[in-house]
């Protein structure tokens, strides 16, 4: 069963979409794992702060059977599916790694490329799962994380505001 790693953000009430969101992974894939809750400002448009964690879970279902899961608990959250891309958003949950996928597709491409270029996605993944080895760079998450540029890309870890939030620990097979 591959493992997935999902960057979960939102900058619409945050701390309740976040552990909302939380709760609805937690009930679609038993055993996900949460990296720590990052702070940092919104990327590509003025807005409020975004809050970012990542999860991680095995599963035997398909990309597209994930996504589609991902989908719902998006629009539970209160996110239409045809929001604009560049806008606040109340959920995002994005497919970042489907096991050793390597994907090109028009609409959807894995590991996901922003996943090099954002520290909201980067970070916290490197929390989640340090050892991990990225499918096309060959190297591991962690040793990216300390290549990146963290200075010009911020992030404040913050606490889960609710009760419903349980993080676990690192995910073991995510290597």
């Amino acid at each position: 069963m591959p493992t997935v790693y999902v960057a979960v953000g939102s900058n619409v009430k945050p701390e309740h979409n976040l552990a909302l969101a939380s709760g609805e992974l937690q009930r679609e894939f038993p055993g996900v794992r949460f990296s720590p809750w990052y702070r940092n400002h919104a990327v590509g448009f003025e807005g409020e702060d975004f809050i970012n964690s990542v999860a991680g879970f095995t599963t035997d279902l398909s990309l597209h059977d994930v996504l589609a899961r991902l989908h719902t608990i998006e629009t539970l959250c209160g996110r239409p599916r045809d929001a604009p891309r560049w806008a606040p958003r109340s959920m995002d949950l994005d497919v970042l790694l489907y096991g050793d996928l390597v994907l090109d597709e028009p609409r959807l491409k894995l590991p996901r490329p922003d996943l090099l270029k954002r520290a909201f996605m980067l970070g916290p993944l490197a929390a989640l799962a340090p050892e991990l080895v990225h499918p096309t760079e060959k190297v591991t998450i962690d040793e990216l994380w300390q290549r990146f540029d963290r200075a010009a890309h911020p992030l404040v870890e913050v606490e889960p505001t609710s009760p419903r939030f349980d993080r676990h620990l690192p995910p073991e097979s995510g290597r």
